[in-house]
């Protein structure tokens, strides 16, 4: 498996492995695929890398701009990350989570959050902040990974390509 930027021909892959990756997911709203639509034709999607096998996309994660309401620069939201459903469990997302968050933080970002699964987040060093929120979700589900010791507090808003 390697994992590698997106190219323009796997964006129909991409969009059908989110759709059906998010299918059956408890918590996903059925407009994952759409999401990354709308950022890529926004020019918000700073980080889209796949998992590819065999030349099929298996896996993927995009990572985009978020802001903070106190004006900290430099910070992005992980999401959505998905998996061939057949494949899930065998290491693919973490893979794509590692390898994008390890990019970030070459290119100078400060940081990235994340809405999700603290017990899965957590092991790529995502950790639950009351300094940092999303309004409306449950505060132990957003969760933050930090590259300097020195970042910003407040409210974190996600581009409006997550909204439709």
């Amino acid at each position: 498996m390697i994992v590698r930027p997106e190219r323009e021909g796997d964006i129909d892959a991409i969009r059908t492995l989110t759709e059906t990756a998010f299918r059956t997911a408890p918590h996903a709203d059925g407009t994952e695929h759409l999401v990354i639509d709308r950022l890529r034709a926004a020019g918000a999607l700073t980080l889209s890398l796949v998992a590819e096998e065999g030349g099929m996309v298996v896996g993927h994660v995009a990572f985009s701009p978020v802001r903070i309401s106190d004006g900290s620069r430099d910070w992005y939201g992980l999401g959505p990350l998905s998996v061939d459903p057949p494949r899930q469990g065998k290491g693919i997302g973490g893979r794509l989570a590692r390898e994008g968050l390890d990019r970030l933080k070459a290119a100078g970002a400060g940081g990235c959050v994340v809405l999700g699964d603290p017990a899965y987040y957590s092991r790529f060093g995502f950790a639950q902040d009351p300094r940092l929120t999303l309004d409306g979700v449950p505060p132990e589900y957003f969760m933050r990974v930090a590259f300097s010791p020195v970042y910003g507090e407040g409210t974190v808003s996600y581009h409006p390509g997550f909204y439709g």
